[in-house]
């Protein structure tokens, strides 16, 4: 039997949702809508009694998985590992494909977020670069150079 019916967001906890959520707006996700969770749902969903959170649900142009942050009012967050590296287990990155790799780097960098580590290719096929964004966040982008069934 088949649980799954379908991929429908990730969700990622930041400090400032304000920030996060121009800087995956930046990178051409479109806000879906914004609003704040509380009481008894959110508490017995996340364990975490007098829970109060402000989200922002983010969806890419093509209209596919999209993307929550989610900001607590209450309780205060908890620092996570912002300098966490890829082979730490856990989530460790949210993949976009671009259409212009060099671009999207040099736009985030503008904004003050920088590389991992460099620019790799891989057999003639994709061009790839791990961006730190707000809070730590490792966000993969990827170019396609050789389109699919090529």
């Amino acid at each position: 039997m088949t649980h799954v019916r379908r991929f429908d967001h990730v969700g990622l906890t930041v400090s400032d949702l304000a920030a996060a959520t121009a800087f995956f707006v930046a990178l051409g996700l479109e806000v879906e809508g914004t609003g704040t969770v509380e009481g008894e749902f959110v508490e017995t969903v996340c364990a975490i009694p007098g829970a109060r959170c402000e989200i922002a649900m983010l969806r890419p142009p093509d209209g596919g998985c999209r993307l929550e942050l989610s900001s607590f009012v209450t309780p205060d967050h908890v620092p996570g590992s912002p300098a966490a590296m890829a082979n730490e287990l856990g989530l460790r990155n949210v993949s976009f494909e671009v259409g212009d790799l060099d671009a999207a780097v040099a736009a985030l960098a503008a904004d003050g977020y920088g590389l991992v580590g460099g620019v790799g290719e891989y057999e003639g096929s994709v061009r790839m670069a791990y961006v730190r964004g707000p809070d730590g966040i490792v966000v993969s982008l990827f170019e396609q150079l050789v389109g699919p069934g090529s």
